[in-house]
C-alpha cells in the first residue's frame, strides 16, 4: 500500500540495476558483520518507504557474545500503557507505534551473519523515498555536517539558516539527511557536555593554553570561598599594545549584555588612528586588574553608562581620569521618563535635541535648558533635576574642553552593540563568549590592517593648492586627513575680523561670509603660536578647526603644518613606537610550523576545485567518482623487491576476486554498493 504524497513514482531514488545483486533481503542471505546487514536493510527500507530500528539482541549462553539481532520497522509495537496515563505538562505526542510486523532477523553462523527471519507485511501507509528520508530512523547528522554546523553556530547563525546552507550544499532539502530539530538536538547535546565538564574549568583551561602560546596574553580569575568563579578579565598582546597607543580615551558598557549566569560582559574599547573602534580587553568586572594589565597607565578620559557603583569604583581606581557618562544611554531613558511630554508637545523632541547637541558654550546651554523647563512645565521634575546636577559629565557643552578622540558616544556605543550582536547572544556561555570575543577582536584588527594598506598604497586627492594640505596628506591617515581637509576647505567660506588686542593676546570673530550668526571667537597668544576657539574642536578631537584655519589664512600662515598642531595618535606613524614590556607575535611569519588549520585550508581549496571540475559534465563526474573510489596507492616498503626474490608457491596461486560484503557481487566493495544510497557528491569528496 503506497501513498505518493504528491510525488510521482518516477521521482523515487534511482538505484542502478546494472548489478545483479539483490535489492531485497531473503532467508539465507549472508553478511560479514551486523553493520553490513543494518546498512543493507536501511537502504532497502528507504527505497520502500519506511524506517527501521534495532529491536532485540541476544547473547550466546557460552561466551556471552552477540549471536542474534532483529531489525524492525519503527512502527513496530505499541506505546507503553504507563506512559499513556501519565500526567503531562505539554500535549501528548501522536502515536507512531501501531504494531507493524515487518522484520529482518540475523543470527551468527560461524564468522558470518545469516538472515533467518524476513517479514514484509506492513499495516500502515508506505511513503515515497523522498518522504521517507524525513523519518527519524533515516535521519542522521554526518561528521562533515557536524563540523559545518559548529562553524556556523560559532558565528551565531540560526538553525533555519544553517539548514539553508546544508540544503544548498546537498542540492535539495530532501538530500540533507536531517532536519532543523536534529541540528538543535546536536547543539544542545554539545552544550550539555560543556556544563558537565564545567564552564569555568573550560574557561580556565583556555586561558592557560593561550598564555602558553602567546606570552603577551594576560588573564585574572577571582574565586569565592565556595570555589565558584566570581569575575574574570582577559586581554591579548594586541589589545594591550593598542592601549599604549590609543588608550587616552576609553569607554566600556556594563549594560550591553549579560550571560546565562546574569554576569555582565564589559568590553573596553576606544578609537584608533583610522577612527575605527578597537578593543582593549574584556571583563566580567575587574577594573583594577584591567589597569594592571595595561602596565598601570590610566586613560585621560573614560566613558561609561550611568551607574552609581561604577562611578564610585572609577573614582577610587582612576582618580586622575575624567569620568564621562555615555550620552546614548541617557538619551534612551528620556522617552520612558518623559513620555507624557513627548505625547503632549510635538516640538519637545526637536527643542530638546537642539539644547543638548547644538549649544556650543555652557552659557548657551544654561539659557536654553531653563527655557525648555519653563516652556514645557518641567521645573519640578525630579528626574531631570538629578540629571542636571551631573550635567558636567554628559552635556557636550561642558565636555568640549576634554579630549575624547572625537568619540560621539551615541554613535560609538550603538555601533559596537550592533557589532557584538553578530557574534554573541544573552544565552552565550562564558567559555563560548571568550571564543566569540576572539573572533570579534580578529575582525576588528583585520579591518585596521585593511585601512593601513589602503593608506600606504594610495594618494589623497587635494582640494586646494595650499602647502598645509599637502603636508597633512603625508602625515595623517586617510580618514584623519579627510577630517582635516574638510575643515580646511570650509575655512575658505568664513571671514575673520579682529575684535580686540591685549598685549600679545588677540581675539578674532569668525563668521560665515554674509551671515551674522553663529559667531565664533578665536584667540591667538604667544606670537600666534597658541590658538583657542570657542568650538573647542582641537581640545575635543585633536584637529585644527575651520575657524582657527580661517584666522591663519588671514595672517598668511597656511604654508606649513606646525608639529605642535599635529596629534600623533591620528598619524600614519601612530604605532611605530616599540613597546618592550609586551611581547608581540603580530606580524611575525611562522615558517616551517605544522599548522593543522593551514593543512585543512589548503586541502579544502584543492577539493573544491576538483568538485567544480566534476560538475562540468557527466563524463568528468563519472571519471572523478571512479578515481575517488579507488584505493590509495601503497607505499613501497624497505627490503628486497618481491620480483627479485624467490616466491612461496602460495603467492603464485590465483586469488579470489574481491566481492561486496553486502550484495555479494564482484567488482565493487560495500563503500560503493549500488544498493546503498549515499550522501551528496560534494560531501563525499570532502570526506
Amino acid at each position: 500500500m503506497n501513498v505518493e504524497d504528491g510525488v510521482n513514482l518516477e521521482e523515487r531514488v534511482h538505484v542502478d540495476d546494472s548489478s545483479s545483486g539483490p535489492l531485497e533481503p531473503f532467508i539465507g542471505m549472508i553478511f560479514d558483520d551486523t553493520e553490513d546487514a543494518q546498512a543493507f536493510y536501511k537502504a532497502y527500507a528507504r527505497r520502500i518507504g519506511f524506517a527501521i530500528r534495532k529491536n532485540h539482541t541476544r547473547l550466546s549462553k557460552d561466551d556471552k557474545k552477540l549471536c542474534a539481532v532483529d531489525y524492525v520497522c519503527t512502527r513496530e509495537g505499541f506505546r507503553r500503557v504507563s506512559r499513556k496515563g501519565k500526567e503531562r505538562t505539554v500535549p501528548e505526542l501522536p502515536e507512531t507505534k501501531i504494531g507493524c510486523k515487518a522484520i529482518m532477523g540475523i543470527k551468527k553462523d560461524g564468522e558470518k551473519w545469516v538472515v533467518n527471519k524476513f517479514v514484509v507485511g506492513h499495516n500502515h501507509i508506505l511513503l515515497t523515498p523522498r518522504s521517507a528520508s524525513l523519518l527519524r530512523g533515516n535521519r542522521k547528522v554526518t561528521k562533515v555536517q557536524k563540523k559545518l554546523i559548529m562553524t556556523l553556530n560559532e558565528f551565531s547563525v540560526p538553525t533555519r539558516k544553517i539548514m539553508s546552507v546544508l540544503s544548498k550544499e546537498s542540492g535539495d532539502d530532501f538530500n540533507v539527511g536531517c532536519i532543523g530539530k536534529d541540528i538543535e538536538n546536536y547543539l544542545e547535546n554539545k552544550r550539555r557536555k560543556v556544563f558537565e565538564e564545567g564552564n569555568a574549568q573550560r574557561l580556565y583551561s583556555y586561558f592557560l593554553e593561550r598564555q602558553f602560546t602567546e606570552p603577551g596574553f594576560v588573564y585574572s580569575m577571582q574565586v569565592d570561598k565556595d570555589g565558584y568563579m566570581g569575575s574574570c578579565f582577559w586581554a591579548d598582546a594586541r589589545s594591550r599594545a593598542a592601549y599604549q597607543y590609543f588608550g587616552d580615551v576609553v569607554t566600556f558598557d556594563a549594560t550591553y549584555l549579560t550571560n546565562i549566569y546574569k554576569m555582565p560582559f564589559v568590553p573596553f574599547f576606544g578609537v584608533n588612528h583610522h577612527h575605527q573602534t578597537i578593543m582593549f580587553g574584556c571583563a566580567l568586572l575587574l577594573l583594577t586588574t584591567w589597569q594592571e594589565a595595561m602596565l598601570g597607565k590610566s586613560p585621560s578620559t573614560i566613558i561609561t553608562d550611568d551607574d552609581k557603583s561604577m562611578a564610585k569604583a572609577i573614582a577610587e581606581v582612576l582618580p586622575n581620569t575624567t569620568h564621562r557618562l555615555c550620552l546614548w544611554h541617557i538619551l534612551q531613558k528620556f522617552p520612558e521618563h518623559l513620555a507624557h511630554v513627548y505625547n503632549k508637545f510635538l516640538d519637545f523632541g526637536k527643542d530638546f535635541c537642539h539644547c543638548i547637541h547644538d549649544t556650543i558654550t555652557t552659557d548657551e546651554f544654561e539659557q536654553e535648558w531653563g527655557g525648555i523647563l519653563a516652556k514645557y512645565e518641567l521645573i519640578g521634575n525630579n528626574w531631570l533635576q538629578s540629571l542636571y546636577s551631573r550635567r558636567d559629565k554628559w552635556i557636550p557643552a561642558y565636555l568640549r574642553s576634554t579630549f575624547c578622540a572625537g568619540m560621539s558616544t551615541t554613535q560609538r556605543s550603538e555601533s559596537i552593540n550592533k557589532f557584538f550582536k553578530d557574534y554573541v547572544r544573552s544565552s552565550t556561555m562564558v567559555s563560548d563568549f571568550v571564543y566569540q570575543y576572539e573572533k570579534v577582536l580578529d575582525a576588528r584588527y583585520f579591518k585596521e590592517k585593511e585601512k593601513d594598506v589602503r593608506t600606504n598604497s594610495s594618494q589623497a586627492i587635494l582640494k586646494t593648492p595650499l602647502k598645509i594640505e599637502e603636508e597633512a596628506a603625508l602625515i595623517y591617515t586617510r580618514k584623519s586627513f579627510l577630517i582635516f581637509q574638510d575643515e580646511l576647505f570650509n575655512s575658505l567660506r568664513y571671514k575673520a575680523t579682529k575684535l580686540s588686542k591685549d598685549g600679545e593676546r588677540k581675539t578674532y570673530g569668525v563668521l560665515i561670509s554674509g551671515k551674522e550668526k553663529p559667531l565664533y571667537h578665536v584667540t591667538l597668544e604667544n606670537g600666534d603660536e597658541y590658538a583657542t576657539c570657542t568650538c573647542r574642536m582641537w581640545e575635543f578631537m585633536g584637529f585644527l578647526c575651520r575657524h582657527i584655519l580661517c584666522v591663519f589664512g588671514k595672517k598668511s600662515k597656511l604654508d606649513k603644518l606646525p608639529q605642535h598642531w599635529v596629534k600623533e595618535r591620528w598619524t600614519i606613524n601612530a604605532k611605530t613606537q616599540l613597546i618592550t614590556d609586551i611581547p608581540l607575535i603580530e606580524g611575525q611569519v611562522r615558517e616551517g610550523q605544522d599548522d593543522p588549520m593551514m593543512r585543512k585550508s589548503k586541502l579544502m581549496i584543492k577539493l573544491f576545485d576538483i568538485v567544480e571540475l566534476g560538475l562540468q559534465s557527466a563524463e568528468k563526474h563519472n571519471h572523478l567518482c571512479l578515481a575517488l573510489d579507488k584505493d590509495p596507492p601503497r607505499v613501497s616498503t624497505k627490503g628486497q623487491p618481491k620480483s627479485l626474490r624467490s616466491k612461496n608457491p602460495k603467492e603464485t596461486q590465483i586469488t579470489k576476486k574481491r566481492c561486496c560484503s553486502i550484495c555479494k557481487n564482484e567488482g565493487h566493495s560495500k563503500n560503493n554498493c549500488p544498493s546503498v544510497r549515499y550522501s551528496s557528491f560534494v560531501l563525499t569528496c570532502i570526506l
